[in-house]
């Protein structure tokens, strides 16, 4: 199969870091709780919540490693201060999800859903982003488990808390709530250019809706 690549454009794609980020070489590891086991039987991928059709969606691990491919270089911004720059991702496009599975008509935001209840809520427009990706693979390789085998999130325009590793499904929302680390006093959006890294310092419009 072809694997297009598209090169990132703008302030990330130069050697400028975002406010408060250093450059990492090399890729640590970093999550909360145990890395799962990954058992390919068992293993599903589903789309629920407000579909357009009003059903569930859902993909083995073959039928999901079978869907559309596609590579992005881009660079990952680490809450915690480190960036590493210019991966090379591959995998599945968000987009690619959302056209063989589509929302409601006044879906505005997603929770993507990973192991052990793990979750990370964005807005519509940062999922359907064409540098959104469900990655399999950093530089020709597949993901190592500690890394998020199978299947982990990348948004690079977002803090990298905002793609969960070991993703399993994505819910269609009509209103926001907040996610895991949002629930515990993580900015709601997350972008690293405006260092939107604790709830604290989110402004009007940007947090759900009490």
């Amino acid at each position: 199969m072809g694997h297009p690549v598209e090169r990132e454009s703008g302030a990330a794609a130069g050697s400028e870091l975002p406010p408060g980020q250093r450059l990492q070489r090399g890729w640590p590891v970093t999550h909360y709780g145990p890395v799962p086991k990954f058992r390919p039987e068992r293993w599903d991928f589903r789309v629920f919540g407000a579909t357009a059709d009003g059903d569930k969606h859902c993909w083995n691990h073959e039928e999901f490693t079978a869907l559309p491919y596609a590579t992005v270089v881009a660079d990952l911004h680490c809450v915690t201060k480190f960036s590493m720059l210019g991966a090379e991702w591959g995998g599945v496009p968000a987009a690619a999800i959302v056209e063989l599975a589509p929302p409601a008509p006044d879906v505005t935001h997603v929770m993507v859903w990973a192991e052990y209840g793990f979750s990370s809520n964005l807005r519509l427009a940062d999922f359907l982003s064409d540098r959104t990706l469900f990655a399999t693979h950093k530089d020709g390789e597949l993901l190592t488990a500690e890394h998020g085998f199978p299947v982990r999130l990348i948004v690079p325009h977002l803090y990298a808390w905002k793609g969960p590793k070991w993703v399993r499904g994505v819910e269609y929302m009509t209103a926001d709530r907040r996610g895991f680390w949002e629930e515990r006093g993580y900015h709601n959006v997350g972008d690293p250019w405006k260092e939107q890294r604790y709830s604290y310092q989110e402004e009007p419009g940007e947090g759900p809706e009490l």
